[in-house]
């Protein structure tokens, strides 16, 4: 059982910050050293003498373009670097090195400690280097959707002239920063929603998102509902709500654990979440207390949790429903804790090891106690029509653990279940254990993954009539022989 199960919500976010810390101290200074290693290598083997057609020396540029992936306006960017490289056996004068767009450049340039927009008069001695830094920042403006900004760095030397390209793509947002939301608002799809410092829904608030909204969060902004959060994706991409970090450059755009999470606090009620997407948070959805009502807390219908570097979905004695939903490449998929009620039905729940985050716990794990065993609760849980699948580093993807003589009724139906030691402590009917789904892209080579089946999977046409007529792309689901999992295949 996951020690912070069935702690409070505090612990968690104070997890995620100590996390957030030891990500900047190990991981940030492991990929720089890959990426100066990388860059070494490169010069190692490309920066050899060269010469244009009049015979004159040439210095290399590593590279000659520099692309910032979306910068929101007014934040600024992460800084790229250009290296000047001088391979050759004499010096080489630089007469200017020059931002075309001079101050009034989106794009800010540094010339080894110099800040631009221009240098005179520089040498670069034989075998040696000299760098330059760029960064973005994008005043606000008007427009809604992403633009593209351009710009070049002119290198002068011995009547020479070479250019870096730059490129970025600029991106309006809505800017909150310890925003506390106390009556009902509803967000348009006009702009994306960039959360600094947390976001806290009061008791008596709904936020309601419209189809197509992006919420990006920063590494210090959990969202906190007390009250409640109703979010009306639609089928289509374009229409879908997506959270995520506000990391888009590479490598940090893939980072688990980008973003603390969403928490429906104790006193949080009638949360309903339509086709929304939740990428690369810590604790990305987390449930704490029962319902205050006789709706679910927490109601979940064709939505995506992926990449979570802890549980995609965490209840604590808590109440939660959800349809169609895929919950994948997490370091612990789904965790039950304290109790609860809940529902899963056509669900894909799924793990493979990825370059960051090594599958090493069950997608599944259910309980009806804390994690020390001192508070027991009563449990009903169903999973109907469902997959749980992870990679060969986990034999038994479902922990199940009772405790107690409280009232502990799980069902297992319809689905598909990798375990070998099979819990004698639940009620299943018509189970695949042990037997492969058959995902179409499972992650190897490389990080791909797409968990729709293939014609010959056992999940095809094995599934019972719950009354669901739709799967997670929004296509037809028959009732009476549907799928497995949360795509119907077509």
């Amino acid at each position: 059982m996951h020690d912070n199960a069935a702690y409070p919500i505090s612990r968690l976010v104070l997890s995620f910050r100590a996390w957030a810390l030891s990500l900047k101290c190990i991981f940030v200074p492991m990929f720089k050293n890959l990426l100066f290693s990388i860059i070494a290598v490169f010069a190692l083997f490309s920066c050899q003498k060269q010469s244009n057609p009049n015979g004159s020396v040439l210095i290399f540029l590593s590279p000659d373009t520099l692309n910032f992936d979306t910068v929101f306006t007014t934040t600024g960017s992460v800084t790229q670097q250009v290296k000047l490289i001088n391979n050759n056996d004499h010096s080489v004068g630089i007469s200017s090195i020059t931002l075309a767009g001079g101050s009034g450049s989106p794009f800010i340039i540094n010339i080894d400690g110099t800040p631009g927009p221009s240098a005179t008069n520089l040498n670069i001695q034989a075998n040696d280097s000299l760098y330059i830094f760029v960064t973005v920042l994008i005043p606000s403006g008007a427009k809604p959707t992403p633009f593209l900004l351009q710009d070049s760095i002119r290198i002068s030397y011995n009547g020479i002239d070479q250019y870096i390209q730059l490129n970025a793509w600029g991106q309006n947002a809505h800017f909150l920063k310890n925003a506390i939301i106390q009556a009902n608002t509803t967000w348009p799809n006009d702009l994306p929603y960039v959360i600094y410092g947390g976001l806290t829904i009061d008791s008596n608030a709904t936020l309601t998102i419209q189809p197509g909204v992006h919420i990006y969060m920063h590494a210090d902004a959990p969202i906190y509902i007390d009250g409640s959060l109703k979010v009306m994706g639609d089928t289509a991409v374009s229409q879908r709500v997506y959270f995520t970090g506000d990391r888009l450059d590479q490598p940090y755009a893939t980072y688990p654990g980008s973003w603390p999470g969403i928490y429906f606090r104790s006193a949080s009620r009638d949360n309903v979440l339509n086709f929304a997407s939740f990428q690369n948070g810590y604790h990305s959805l987390v449930a704490e207390g029962p319902s205050s009502d006789l709706n679910p807390k927490l109601s979940l219908n064709e939505c995506i949790i992926n990449n979570s570097l802890d549980e995609g979905v965490l209840g604590i004695q808590s109440s939660i429903t959800a349809i169609n939903c895929l919950i994948s490449n997490c370091g612990q998929n789904i965790v039950i804790s304290l109790g609860g009620v809940y529902q899963f039905e056509f669900c894909t729940v799924a793990s493979y090891s990825t370059d960051l985050l090594t599958h090493q716990q069950p997608v599944l794990t259910v309980s009806n106690a804390s994690s020390d065993g001192t508070q027991i609760s009563d449990l009903n849980a169903g999973f109907l029509d469902c997959i749980f699948w992870g990679s060969q580093s986990i034999t038994d993807e479902a922990s199940i653990s009772k405790q107690g003589n409280t009232i502990f009724n799980i069902l297992l139906d319809h689905s598909i279940l990798k375990q070998q030691n099979y819990p004698t402590n639940i009620d299943s009917n018509a189970l695949w254990l042990n037997t492969d789904p058959q995902f179409l892209d499972t992650g190897f080579p490389g990080n791909t993954f797409d968990f729709h089946v293939e014609a010959t999977s056992p999940a095809v046409d094995h599934g019972s009539n719950l009354g669901i007529t739709i799967d997670l792309d929004g296509n037809p689901r028959p009732v009476n022989l549907p799928d497995l999992g949360c795509y119907e295949r077509q």
